[in-house]
């Protein structure tokens, strides 16, 4: 998996995690930074970043908009 947020495939909510914590990193913002701008918990943050398999796709795509970062669906076999 490619942690360069300009194009990744990802097959998992840990590496989404994993994306969402390098951005966020990158940018010099901390977790609780991303949890009030995102008006969610610390705790949705923290297991976010560590790909738990249950979290509210909503609330995990307005963290991605928040770092300028968008969930793109394409079939597989395109580029």
């Amino acid at each position: 998996m490619n942690l360069n947020p300009t194009e990744s495939a990802i097959t998992s909510v840990e590496e989404l995690g994993k994306i969402v914590l390098a951005t966020r990193k990158s940018q010099g913002l901390t977790q609780a930074d991303i949890a009030g701008l995102s008006n969610s918990g610390n705790r949705f943050i923290v297991d976010l970043e560590k790909g738990k398999p249950t979290l509210q796709m909503q609330k995990a795509l307005e963290v991605l908009a928040l770092l300028g970062l968008e969930l793109v669906v394409r079939p597989k076999d395109s580029k």
